[in-house]
C-alpha cells in the first residue's frame, strides 16, 4: 500500500508537490505547475499548501 509523504528528495520548499508527484508517478513538474496555476488563477494554491505541509507527514529513511 503506498503511502503519502513529503518528499526528501524532490523539496524546494517543504516537499508537499515532491510526495505528491512520487505518490501518483508522474514528474514533480507537472504538480508544480498546477499548484501555480491554482495559486494564480484561484487563489487557493498557497492556502492548500500550507493546510498539505501542516497534514502530510514528513518520509521518513528506511533504515529507521
Amino acid at each position: 500500500m503506498k503511502k503519502l509523504y513529503k518528499s526528501s528528495s524532490q523539496k524546494m520548499i517543504s516537499g508537499v508537490c515532491g510526495g505528491l508527484a512520487e505518490y501518483f508517478g508522474i514528474e514533480v513538474t507537472i504538480i508544480r505547475l498546477i499548484w501555480a496555476g491554482l495559486t494564480l488563477f484561484a487563489g487557493s494554491g498557497i492556502l492548500l499548501y500550507i493546510i498539505a505541509a501542516i497534514i502530510i507527514p514528513k518520509e521518513t529513511p528506511e533504515w529507521e
